[in-house]
């Protein structure tokens, strides 16, 4: 339950990014200053909170040994994530960005075959790879049909522009997210703390953001103070809090796969925040209809996970305690 409430306040911070992004773009800003600028902020705050926790060098050591590994994965997590959801931002609304992202409260456990867990036998240690949580998706797919009732009412304003370039980079997105998340909390095997492991992706993808915005000055010149300052706040609400409640969540779940789908849900909480967030900042008109059925699906959706990873977790405990009574 402790990890949930962290996943949806977690979704409150990261909210901030779909509608600042939009924000941004309305007002000449380039996704290429958006996305890069986001990290370069990151890195000091989180450096600070590492140094502050005396914890650095162990961080350090964990990436030298894997260096190759870091770079790759938090390629997928932070790169392949991000610069998608800025480049969609130019084409559509933070409504339709942030709800195609919900997609990844099912792509996260469709990805669940291609993780696997050690497990301890007479001759010693054997791989076993992880099976879909059918009962977990079965909740997440509900939660996807309210998300698709809120972008009905929406539907008729989609231009085919807007359904390539809005949509298609977030559906990458969706994918490479969880993927990236999921490797990651993999190769550190619980070693590192949260802020060690946010600090260490982050400067692992730090050589692609310079690239990109080496590109962003040759062809679009500097970002504007405006973007500049919007950008600064979207990475500290979204970068450094959001991640950090949202990686915090997923470390504490990280070895029971329907409790990560569980979690990897509550991300469908950012589209009521983005909604009524854009109602409040750029005059959008309020959900009604099908889109206010929709959101009462979305909260069924995620009472049921949470009342499914309460029912494993109560049958976990007591399958542990037969254990413990036989031995």
């Amino acid at each position: 339950m402790k990890q949930i409430l962290l996943g949806v306040l977690a979704s409150m911070f990261f909210a901030v990014t779909f509608i600042l992004n939009r924000s941004m773009e309305l007002t000449g800003g380039s996704w290429i200053w958006s996305s890069s600028l986001r990290f370069f902020f990151m890195v000091p705050f989180l450096l600070i909170i590492v140094l502050f926790r005396k914890n650095l060098k162990q961080l350090i050591t964990e990436m030298r040994q894997n260096i190759f590994k870091w770079i790759f994965w938090s390629f997928f997590a932070f790169v392949l994530f991000y610069a998608p959801i800025t480049y969609a931002a130019a084409f559509g609304p933070g409504w339709l960005v942030s709800g195609t992202w919900q997609l990844t409260i099912v792509t996260g456990t469709l990805l669940v075959p291609l993780f696997y867990e050690q497990i301890k036998t007479a001759d010693g240690y054997i791989k076993v790879r992880y099976k879909i949580p059918f009962k977990a998706m079965s909740i997440s797919s509900i939660i996807l049909v309210g998300v698709v009732l809120i972008q009905w009412q929406h539907a008729t304003s989609i231009t085919t522009t807007m359904l390539l370039a809005g949509v298609a980079p977030v559906v990458l997105a969706a994918f490479a997210y969880p993927l990236g998340n999921r490797k990651m909390m993999e190769l550190c095997g619980g070693r590192l703390d949260t802020f060690q492991r946010v600090l260490g992706m982050t400067i692992a993808s730090l050589p692609f953001w310079i690239l990109l915005s080496v590109y962003g000055m040759i062809n679009v010149g500097p970002p504007s103070t405006s973007q500049v300052s919007q950008t600064f706040i979207v990475a500290i609400s979204s970068g450094v809090i959001a991640t950090t409640l949202f990686f915090m969540a997923t470390d504490g779940v990280r070895k029971d796969q329907g409790k990560l789908a569980a979690v990897e849900a509550t991300q469908s909480a950012q589209i009521f925040f983005v909604v009524f967030g854009e109602v409040l900042l750029l005059s959008t008109p309020l959900p009604s209809g099908l889109a206010i059925i929709g959101l009462f699906i979305i909260i069924l959706g995620m009472l049921a996970h949470s009342l499914l990873a309460k029912k494993m977790s109560n049958k976990a405990a007591l399958i542990k305690e037969k254990v413990s009574r036989k031995a």
